[in-house]
């Protein structure tokens, strides 16, 4: 089993930035790919971005593309998600996830979930 906690969402301004990150405990963090995905209120919940075991290998959503950066510390069990220039569309609850294979995920090759945490950037 891993424990999947995500921290560092809040209120921002369109045009800022955030720093998420994800706490993993139980299996060691580096046999998974790591992800996070986005929910917006009344939309379905899509892919972000997606780094491999080692961290090599990167994959992002078109719509953060240049924009949002994915970094992971095996050593430290920690994923990040880098925010930059942020817009209103990219309000939601942000989950972080795990599965193994390759790191482009879809929901049903999710193997865990985290709780999310609220971004909400205001225009």
């Amino acid at each position: 089993q891993v424990q999947l906690v995500e921290s560092g969402g809040g209120l921002m301004q369109a045009g800022g930035s955030l720093r998420l990150s994800c706490a993993a405990s139980g299996r060691t963090l580096s046999r998974y790919a790591m992800d996070w995905f986005r929910q917006a209120p009344g939309k379905e919940r899509e892919f972000v971005a997606a780094i491999s075991q080692s961290g090599g290998t990167t994959n992002y959503a078109d719509s953060v593309k240049d924009r949002f950066k994915i970094s992971r510390d095996n050593a430290k069990n920690t994923v990040y998600l880098q925010m930059n220039s942020l817009k209103p569309e990219d309000t939601g609850v942000y989950y972080c996830a795990a599965h193994q294979g390759y790191p482009l995920p879809t929901m049903r090759s999710i193997d865990y979930w985290g709780q999310g945490t609220q971004v909400t950037v205001s225009s």
